[in-house]
């Protein structure tokens, strides 16, 4: 593969709509917040065929399938207790799911997903994993053989492998006396026959890689606070160490596995001494990364995926700014220009198939005001066969403009950040909503339509969502700055993005609310108390009121926090629960409850295992002694965010009101 240096900066032919066509009522709650029509679409390996989940109000979300020939669609499999969940093609004519219940909130839900397979017609239907015994049956409406049932520990691989035999890998969980994974083993599982065998890693394997040909030939193991990579030649062969390197602490030559390209070459995500990881190549046999990088992105992190198919490299999906294809392919390029042309107001994702014996691609089509559309184009007669959208009800005349942005933070450290407008707005001090993302130690946002932020948008709102230091994506010293940050120096770059949008004439500096979940709940918090003249008031789900509590709470649902990342990445992270008391004290926003006087709305899952619901309680118990402004929500069932439709619907509409009444519109 040549080198290739993406630097993407929203290419998008933007066929703008005038403000006049933007006015209008804003549209109703139940379009943000419903679970999709239609979801993951993806080709049959020769291209003849596409599977999709798709939903309709009040039923089950089942499994369908389009033939390409003939333009139509069946549904293959529908469940009466349970919703069509993960998916792959197995082979051209058939497929491999799980389930999952979009009617139950995580405290509601007492099965494993299990495993199924079926042909793309619906004929042999096949249950290849337990649900957790007798209770976990899903009722179909006909007979599912049972006899070979592998136990309910067994998942669905997130690789499809080669996808020409009845023959998939699935992975088999073992827990510890905590209930954590402790080891990951891979069966090799006819989906017919249901005959299987298993392949044993290195002991604390957490994770398998397949090469092209779908034979496992990377493990990647846990070892005390190191994580180590194995290697095996052939199938059958002696698993061999390549290398290790500490899993939460910055070391030379550490890297990433991505993928294996068609001729071997194993391709993997490292900095290479630089700020920013890229992709390179690893030489199995030295040990060694090659001294260029394959691909970078210019001003990013490489985040993205191969795009593979006939056995060669055709190009990347990469995640700059936005989502999008670079190719290397000169077809694929011509391709990709062909349907931009056409469609000029969205970015446009191809996907291709593994052995396409037709001339389709799919095409999936978003912007900052569509959510993702589906479409398939036929690359020779130049036509497109439109599949459906995620989201119909939503229009794009009505959503609200984005953009990235950036600023500077007062020690000088650029914040890249998303913000969004309602629907025909300019500058002229508008109310304004921050958003903080959660993790903290993940990426917020790329540009794209988004529920929460176009809901507010509409509603007459501007949205900033920072992605301040101990973000990820933007290099390794952007991630570093973020370090035992909580509070400090990751609370002040919110804090001067507000500056900065007040000093841009975007927001009304007297109507400014901060908002967010998890980390993102924690930030509202001490945002509250660090600045109290800048916030008139905070909206908090599911969000930590005390470091010390992540590291020490016990009752109520414990929290799924690891006990390796509790010894191993939070000290480096987060701080030392000892070395680092005086800091946890001095940015707990439960120790310092009464310091919030501004209106504050709360809100937590009664199951959430993240962050338990003891944090919420404990700090409501604290603040409202001082504060009579203060709103709880509490929802019994629900567990680290929102799971049922109803629950985002009622959490939002709240959201709206209070909004109204404290910054309130124009």
């Amino acid at each position: 593969m040549p080198k290739l240096v993406c630097s993407l900066r929203l290419l998008v032919g933007l066929s703008l709509l005038s403000v006049a066509a933007l006015a209008g009522a804003a549209p109703p709650i139940e379009s943000f917040f419903g679970n999709p029509v239609l979801d993951a679409p993806v080709l049959s390996p020769n291209a003849r065929f596409v599977a999709l989940r798709e939903a309709e109000t009040g039923k089950r979300d089942r499994l369908a399938v389009i033939d390409v020939a003939t333009n139509t669609m069946t549904s293959i499999a529908a469940f009466g207790n349970g919703d069509v969940g993960r998916f792959h093609w197995v082979n051209d004519n058939r497929l491999v799911f799980d389930t999952h219940d979009s009617q139950s909130a995580q405290g509601e839900r007492e099965y494993a997903p299990g495993l199924y397979a079926i042909d793309r017609d619906g004929k042999n239907f096949v249950q290849l994993v337990d649900r957790a015994g007798e209770g976990g049956r899903i009722e179909t409406g006909s007979m599912i053989k049972t006899s070979k049932q592998l136990p309910w520990h067994t998942f669905i691989l997130d690789q499809v492998g080669r996808q020409d035999s009845d023959w998939i890998y699935v992975r088999s969980n073992s827990y510890d006396s905590n209930w954590e994974v402790s080891n990951v083993k891979l069966i090799h599982l006819n989906t017919r026959t249901q005959q299987s065998t298993n392949l044993i890693g290195p002991a604390g394997t957490r994770r398998f890689i397949l090469d092209h040909n779908g034979e496992p030939r990377l493990a990647l193991a846990y070892e005390g606070d190191q994580q180590a990579i194995y290697h095996r030649d052939r199938v059958g062969g002696d698993w061999r160490k390549l290398t290790s390197f500490a899993s939460y602490k910055a070391q030379a030559g550490s890297f990433s596995p991505l993928a294996f390209g068609p001729d071997g070459t194993l391709y993997v995500e490292a900095t290479a001494g630089k700020d920013k990881a890229s992709v390179h190549t690893y030489n199995l046999a030295s040990g060694k990364l090659s001294d260029e990088p394959v691909v970078e992105t210019k001003g990013y992190d490489f985040t993205g995926n191969l795009v593979i198919s006939n056995g060669k490299v055709l190009g990347l999906q990469v995640t700059t700014d936005a989502e999008s294809n670079v190719w290397i392919d000169p077809a694929m390029q011509a391709i990709q220009k062909e349907v931009d042309s056409k469609l000029t107001s969205t970015v446009n994702l191809i996907s291709i198939a593994a052995r396409p014996e037709l001339p389709v691609v799919l095409v999936t089509a978003y912007s900052d005001v569509q959510p993702r559309a589906f479409l398939l184009y036929n690359t020779k007669t130049k036509a497109f066969i439109r599949i459906g959208a995620s989201y119909p009800a939503i229009k794009p005349e009505q959503m609200g403009r984005q953009k990235p942005v950036r600023y500077k933070a007062r020690d000088g450290l650029e914040i890249p950040a998303l913000l969004t407008m309602p629907p025909g707005a300019k500058k002229d001090k508008l109310p304004l909503v921050v958003v903080v993302h959660g993790g903290p130690y993940l990426r917020g946002n790329a540009w794209g339509w988004d529920s929460d932020s176009q809901f507010l948008a509409t509603r007459g709102y501007a949205v900033l969502e920072p992605d301040f230091r101990g973000s990820t994506g933007y290099g390794n010293a952007h991630f570093r700055a973020g370090w035992k940050q909580w509070g400090k120096a990751m609370q002040d770059d919110i804090a001067d993005g507000v500056k900065w949008a007040v000093a841009q004439g975007i927001a009304d500096p007297d109507r400014v609310c901060i908002a967010g979940a998890s980390y993102g709940g924690y930030s509202v918090l001490m945002g509250l108390i660090n600045d109290p003249g800048l916030y008139k008031c905070g909206i908090n789900w599911a969000g930590v009121t005390d470091i010390g509590l992540l590291y020490s709470g016990s009752w109520g649902f414990m929290s799924n926090v690891t006990a390796r990342y509790r010894r191993y990445g939070m000290p480096e992270l987060l701080g030392d629960p000892v070395k680092d008391a005086a800091q946890f004290e001095a940015t707990s926003p439960l120790l310092q409850a009464a310091r919030v006087t501004q209106p504050l709305l709360l809100a937590y899952g009664g199951a959430d295992e993240r962050v338990p619901i003891y944090h919420g309680k404990k700090f409501h118990a604290a603040v409202k002694k001082t504060n009579p402004n203060v709103e709880w929500i509490e929802y019994r069932t629900e567990g680290h965010g929102w799971a049922l439709p109803e629950n985002r619907i009622d959490f939002w509409s709240r959201v709206e009101k209070f909004l109204d009444r404290h910054i309130g519109k124009p």
